[in-house]
């Protein structure tokens, strides 16, 4: 073995995990995840004596209300999804058709890759819920998915308890609803998408009728199916310093090779 067939050994050796610190800390610095919004609490934990601050997001909490199929759902039905949500009732003269509208495309836009076959998008589903749910019944909400031709299998219309669905939206989404004395113009309610990930954490707000802030929903829908989940440890998590050394002892291995190949000759 020469001196060039070494030097190339060691560099086939480094240049891999060379490569790989430099792409983990370009796409780090290039990517914004979309931001968390609601904290419940900050725990302060010392590692190699060092003192770091991990926030504890707040999930949203669960619930029972039923769909446009009659079928009583909750959070364990959309148990690692990405989830889009808005507020709407059926007798809504102004912006809930709208709304509705958008939301529809937004979900034909979203397919699992297959060219043929079901494209479902099976990581993403769509929420809107009754503002309204004394009148907007299973029914009623039927009439609504049909008109808009909403798959039920990737987007829910959900009433139930009007109590639940307003601590729900108020408390819990953080977004304004509001019921004017029973009659149907005078119910309020916000015109935002929100964005929940797979951990039931609020990621985002945005604007229902505006082209602008929803592409800027769709840039940040496809950022989320890309994030990796906090709760699930990566097989390389904490053994890059393990890699770093078996690389160190590889080239260590090769040049003693070499010199006692060169020795012996």
């Amino acid at each position: 073995m020469n001196q060039k067939a070494l030097y190339a050994i060691m560099m086939a050796l480094l240049l891999p995990l060379i490569a790989y610190f430099i792409v983990k800390q370009k796409s780090e610095k290039a990517v914004v995840m979309p931001a968390h919004y609601y904290a419940d609490t900050v725990i302060e934990n010392v590692r190699k004596g060092k003192r770091y601050n991990d926030t504890v997001w707040h999930a949203v909490r669960d619930f029972s209300l039923t769909n446009q199929d009659g079928v009583a759902v909750n959070w364990d039905s959309l148990k690692g999804k990405i989830v889009i949500a808005d507020l709407f009732f059926t007798r809504c003269p102004t912006i809930c058709p709208g709304m509705t509208r958008n939301m529809k495309r937004l979900a034909e836009s979203i397919h699992n890759g297959k060219r043929v076959g079901d494209q479902t998008n099976k990581l993403v589903h769509f929420l809107s819920l009754s503002i309204d749910p004394e009148r907007d019944s299973v029914p009623q909400l039927k009439k609504w998915a049909d008109r808009f031709q909403i798959n039920p299998e990737q987007w829910w219309l959900l009433t139930g308890d009007k109590k639940v669905i307003y601590d729900l939206a108020i408390n819990e989404l953080k977004v304004g609803a509001e019921d004017g004395e029973g009659i149907d113009t005078n119910f309020i309610h916000s015109d935002k998408f929100i964005l929940i990930d797979s951990n039931r954490h609020v990621r985002g707000y945005y604007n229902g009728l505006d082209a602008a802030s929803l592409a800027k929903l769709s840039s940040d829908l496809v950022l989320l199916t890309m994030e990796k989940d906090p709760n699930k440890k990566s097989f390389f998590a904490g053994k890059l310093q393990l890699i770093t050394i078996v690389f160190l002892l590889a080239i260590f291995g090769v040049g003693l090779l070499f010199f006692l190949l060169r020795k012996k000759q």
